[in-house]
């Protein structure tokens, strides 16, 4: 049997609170490996959604045992509805009942919602404690698993709950991509997408000319999953709370945040990478109505997303309740709004996003309900 590749490694640089981003096939069979050599005596909770759970979690818990890592493994409901307050407290009642130690580790084996949740208890338990991501999905692989931010969803909007806490490593097997539904992959690449719009318009072009690859699996999906953890690695280094330029990864989230909670956060209506799409979308004809953007460049965003499958309109969302009164709400609620003035990110173009601050709500207004509209 050949041995698997060594992984790509892409490092965090924030000082003492710097981490590696291990990226290849293969690495939930050695996730016990780096597991003890980073974090040596440390014992550890997984916690992972049941979904995940009956088709990983067997093999991490084996390989973290191999390592002689003492690990018992929490299950919670998959879904968006499981980032909240009482699955939170589930998840820190069994930390403490297991009688982990501040050098001890939660670790996160799952997508976006595991992430944020595991990390958010982590932060909070014994005032803090450490923490390890194992990203099962493409969106956290490429996202959400890096950076620090872990958090729960209100009522009143997504991830307005939370701590910045960052990882003390993140394992990212592109292996386990393979057993993602379609759908799912293809929501998660449009955190792929998002890096390239962002400032990196050699990468959206790169994504242009191989997103047929990346869907096959591969070096192509390899190095799209290395290169976005590296675009974002670099704006959390500049920017590790989100005071300036790491406002840039939320492209498309504004919009894609309010769709979410309009749809109640129900996955058969819309999954976060589906709203980020629209949202993208949303952003870059925004821009061209305000006439910041070049039309032809919100074109090619747009098709670019249609390509790989992803809805970029509201009217693609099923079910009802997207009104301009209740889009407007929940825009208000973002956490980018600064004493109640609307913060976006637009663009001038492709790979040519920009802060925009003091967006007038009559201009957004007028926007959303052409948008909605049709």
């Amino acid at each position: 049997m050949s041995e698997a590749p060594s992984p790509v490694s892409v490092r965090v640089e924030l000082g003492a609170r710097s981490y590696d981003i291990l990226i290849g096939p293969g690495l939930l069979q050695d996730a016990g490996h780096h597991f003890a050599a980073r974090l040596p005596g440390a014992r550890a909770l997984v916690v992972s959604d049941r979904t995940v759970a009956a088709l990983h979690a067997d093999r991490l818990l084996a390989s973290l045992a191999r390592a002689g890592v003492a690990a018992t493994l929490l299950t919670l409901p998959p879904g968006e509805t499981t980032k909240s307050f009482d699955h939170l407290m589930t998840v820190v009642d069994r930390i403490l009942a297991e009688r982990l130690e501040r050098g001890d580790a939660v670790v996160a084996l799952g997508g976006g919602v595991i992430g944020d949740l595991s990390g958010f208890a982590a932060g909070i338990a014994r005032r803090g404690m450490r923490f390890v991501q194992v990203p099962t999905s493409l969106l956290a692989q490429v996202d959400s698993s890096v950076g620090g931010k872990t958090g729960i969803n209100s009522p009143r909007g997504k991830n307005l709950v939370g701590v910045f806490h960052q990882p003390a490593l993140v394992l990212a097997d592109t292996d386990v991509l393979d057993t993602l539904p379609e759908r799912e992959f293809r929501a998660g690449y449009a955190e792929v997408v998002k890096y390239g719009l962002i400032d990196r318009p050699d990468f959206f072009e790169w994504l242009e000319a191989n997103r047929a690859a990346i869907f096959a699996g591969g070096p192509a999906r390899v190095e799209a999953v290395a290169a976005s953890c590296r675009a974002k690695a670099a704006v959390v280094a500049g920017d590790e709370r989100e005071d300036g330029d790491r406002a840039l990864l939320n492209l498309g989230h504004t919009f894609g945040h309010a769709l979410e909670s309009v749809a109640r956060y129900d996955p058969a209506r819309l999954v976060h990478g589906e709203g980020v799409s629209v949202g993208m979308a949303l952003a870059h004809r925004f821009s061209r109505r305000l006439g910041l953007c070049p039309g032809q460049d919100a074109v090619r965003a747009e098709a670019h997303l249609r390509a790989a499958g992803l809805p970029t309109r509201i009217q693609e969302i099923p079910g009802e309740g997207f009104t301009l009164e209740a889009l407007m709400d929940r825009i208000a609620q973002d956490k980018k709004v600064t004493r109640g003035s609307l913060t976006f990110i637009l663009t001038h173009g492709l790979g040519r996003s920009f802060v925009a601050r003091d967006v007038a709500p009559e201009a957004l207004g007028a926007f959303l309900a052409e948008e909605l509209a049709g």
